[in-house]
């Protein structure tokens, strides 16, 4: 294949497992499906790889449809010659390819151009020679009053202007110029006068000075804003005396009165155009390194969330905390379907307690109530506190769940759809219960930049944000598998090979004819062909299904190979789940065929030992520390429980239980130093910090953790956009493998 060689090296795979993956990407593969189904074609290749050979896959056909068009562009002027057409063809990367093309990119009438209009063309070429000649002597010959050259001033100013254009278009000057550019460039942000006061939020920006490589994404992204929002001025440029210097050492050739009308057309050509483009072009790269960056922390943080711990199908109270307005309370049953919803008012100002606690006790004693969740909003410490001191059973579990984002799903078409009769506090709540249940399953209908786990999500490139967060969501989906007869319509939007209006038919056939009975039926609805069916199959389960396969991530298309396994050693595939000692005795290498191996076979075993397996941790109970219900609670030096809500590349912020998350620095993390928040945190991990500083008035909350022993969040993975196609792909793959493991 004509790109595979390359991404392959650039990946350091073997090339017949790139070309495997684009061959099935090209027929419309999945990521998670390849992943997981087609092992044996990629040389088990997993999503992070498969992922990166897909976006790679998509810059360089950007690439070669620019190529394309700079290659007709020329050849329509005439100017394609053998030599240049092959510059053009080997330019690698779009900014090679970008310089070849600028002389002879149409533009707007430029000083360059007036002067050739004018007649200087050869001037500025023998002047540009610098060799020994009368230099007022030949630039007399161009004067010409008609033409708007009145003397020899002008004739030369007219040489320059051509000159200082010519360098700027020179390839090679541009790319040694943008390596200058990236290495030495500092980025110099000053307030506007007059703003200081109502730019406070930017004050630590107001005079700022570092090297640009050296910038982290967020400090990037803040200045950026404060420069779009006009309290900051912004400059990305490298000392000027060594950047003309590099110019002159490129150019000049000589030592006379030629070379010195060189020497000032260069330094015109960097202040009045390198300068600019490449400041221009410093700003884009460091912009598009601050978003990848940033858009990582995100995707790191939503795979974290997305994969929490699940309470499961338990009877759910819910209750979304209020003062004034009261607490919304519904009752949910072990499938989420809300039950019965009511208002009570057990804070302040009403304190209604009595009555309200014998409401909550009725609805437990009724509904039969397994766990109560509550949001973790306004008065949600004196909401739980007050149903701690009802004297419910100890069976049932009372968890604090972060409703960040319930409000916005609440007003939402979605919610509309599902509780059409309901105001936005009883869909709140129901969100708030569901998400106890199954935060994956429920966050997948909102948003992902209204959940709160990023920096800057809304400065950054909305497309890289989306195609990054989409594959974090897919990836997570399929990773769990989603029940097919309980699934909502958004859930299954996210199933390899179906998408929104496949899931709108699923949900709708499943609605006309009842429950799926098994994987085959899916074949049914409406749209969904053999390709969908193919790349979906395996990640849909069917509970209570008479082929417990159906309830597995064992694919259809190896079932008979299963069933072979079971005839073979006499007994049923029910057999094989159930009983270890027959799962024991099979002999996978007698069943390797020329499309099914290994790797597969091991797969298809280690399902059959735990089918439908959830890869999500163990739900365990977090409480927070008793009588700290306010950030005046807070004392400096307090030792206390917290939940990591959210890593960014300056530290993590963390619930500590009083309406306000606090920061842990990055330079608190950990008693060590560290570069990297994520490799020490991770969001939802629990933790425990020490208050070091509290400000109320400003409400701000400054942690520790240093000294703490503290698990090391568990290592995941999930695909990644690769996003630079001009820097070493394997580099940047091992790297990332090392964030997500392998």
């Amino acid at each position: 294949m004509i790109y595979s060689n390359l991404i392959a090296q650039e990946l350091s795979v073997a090339n017949k497992q790139v070309e495997a993956t684009i061959k099935l990407l090209e027929e419309g593969g999945t990521v998670p499906f390849i992943a997981r189904y087609r092992k044996e074609l990629t040389g088990s290749l997993d999503e992070v790889q498969i992922a990166a050979v897909r976006d790679r896959l998509q810059q360089l056909k950007e690439l070669d449809k620019r190529r394309e068009a700079i290659l007709k562009s020329i050849e329509d002027q005439g100017k394609l010659t053998a030599e240049l057409e092959k510059r053009i063809k080997d330019a690698d990367t779009m900014s090679v390819l970008e310089d070849i093309y600028l002389p002879y990119k149409p533009k707007r009438k430029t000083k360059a151009s007036v002067a050739r209009e004018k007649g200087l063309e050869p001037l500025a070429l023998k002047v540009f020679e610098q060799e020994s000649f009368d230099l007022e002597a030949e630039a007399a010959k161009y004067i010409n009053e008609e033409k708007g050259v009145a003397n020899i001033d002008a004739a030369l100013q007219g040489a320059r202007d051509i000159i200082a254009e010519t360098v700027n278009e020179s390839a090679e000057a541009r790319e040694k110029m943008r390596k200058y550019f990236q290495h030495h460039s500092t980025i110099k942000a000053r307030v506007y006068t007059g703003k200081e006061e109502e730019g406070q939020k930017y004050k630590d920006y107001f005079e700022w000075e570092e090297a640009l490589k050296d910038a982290p994404s967020h400090r990037v992204l803040a200045m950026r804003r404060g420069e779009a929002e006009l309290f900051l001025m912004l400059d990305i440029l490298p000392p000027e005396e060594e950047a003309i210097a590099l110019l002159e050492r490129l150019f000049i050739k000589s030592r006379n009165t030629a070379s010195e009308q060189v020497a000032m057309a260069i330094k015109d050509s960097y202040k009045r155009l390198l300068s600019p483009s490449m400041e221009t072009e410093m700003r884009m790269l460091s912009k598009k390194k601050a978003d990848e960056e940033a858009i990582e922390v995100f995707a790191k943080n939503l795979h974290k969330l997305l994969m929490a711990a699940p309470l499961g199908s338990k009877r759910v109270l819910a209750i979304d905390p209020g003062f004034r307005t009261g607490c919304k309370v519904v009752c949910l049953d072990a499938q989420g379907k809300l039950l019965h919803y009511e208002a009570i008012f057990p804070n302040e100002p009403q304190k209604r307690k009595a009555e309200s606690g014998a409401v909550i006790k009725h609805m437990v004693d009724t509904h039969k109530i397994e766990a109560i969740a509550i949001g973790n909003g306004t008065a949600s410490r004196e909401t739980e506190d007050f149903v701690k001191s009802l004297g419910l059973s100890s069976a049932i579990t009372v968890v604090m769940v972060n409703e960040s984002g319930a409000s916005i799903y609440s007003a939402s078409e979605i919610a509309r759809t599902e509780f059409p009769d309901q105001d936005v506090t009883v869909r709140g709540a129901v969100s708030i219960g569901r998400r106890l249940m199954d935060p994956l399953a429920e966050l997948v209908k909102l948003d992902p930049k209204s959940i709160g786990v990023g920096q800057y999500q809304h400065d950054v490139d909305q497309s890289a944000l989306k195609h990054s967060l989409d594959d974090v969501v897919m990836s997570c989906v399929n990773a769990v598998g989603v029940e097919v007869n309980t699934a909502s319509e958004q859930l299954l939007t996210y199933v390899a090979g179906l998408g929104p209006q496949l899931a709108k038919n699923i949900v709708e056939y499943r609605n006309e004819h009842g429950p799926f009975k098994n994987r085959s039926a899916i074949k049914n609805v409406q749209r969904l062909g053999d390709k969908a069916f193919e790349q979906a199959a395996g990640f849909l389960r069917i509970k209570g299904a008479a082929n417990p396969l159906d309830d597995s991530a064992v694919h259809p298309e190896v079932y008979a190979l299963v069933e072979k396994m079971a005839k073979d050693l006499g007994c049923k595939v029910a057999d094989l789940v159930k009983d270890e000692s027959l799962r024991n005795k099979i002999d996978l290498k007698t069943y390797v065929t020329d499309t099914v191996g290994l790797p597969t076979l091991k797969d298809v075993l280690s399902e059959l030992a735990k089918p439908g397996r959830d890869p999500r941790e163990k739900f365990e109970v977090f409480s927070f520390a008793e009588g700290v219900n306010h950030i005046e609670d807070l004392k400096i030096g307090m030792k206390i429980p917290g939940i990591v809500t959210n890593v960014t590349n300056f530290g993590a912020f963390v619930d500590v239980g009083v309406h306000q998350d606090g920061l842990v620095h990055i330079s608190q993390l950990a008693d060590h130093y560290i570069s990297n928040p994520a490799d020490v945190v991770a969001v939802q991990q629990k933790v425990m910090v020490t208050v070091t500083e509290v400000d109320v008035a400003r409400k701000r909350i400054s942690l520790s953790m240093k000294g703490e022993a503290k698990p090391q969040p568990k290592k995941t993975q999930r695909p990644k956009k690769n996003r630079e196609p001009e820097t070493d792909m394997a580099a940047k793959l091992a790297a990332l493998k090392g964030k997500f493991g392998k």
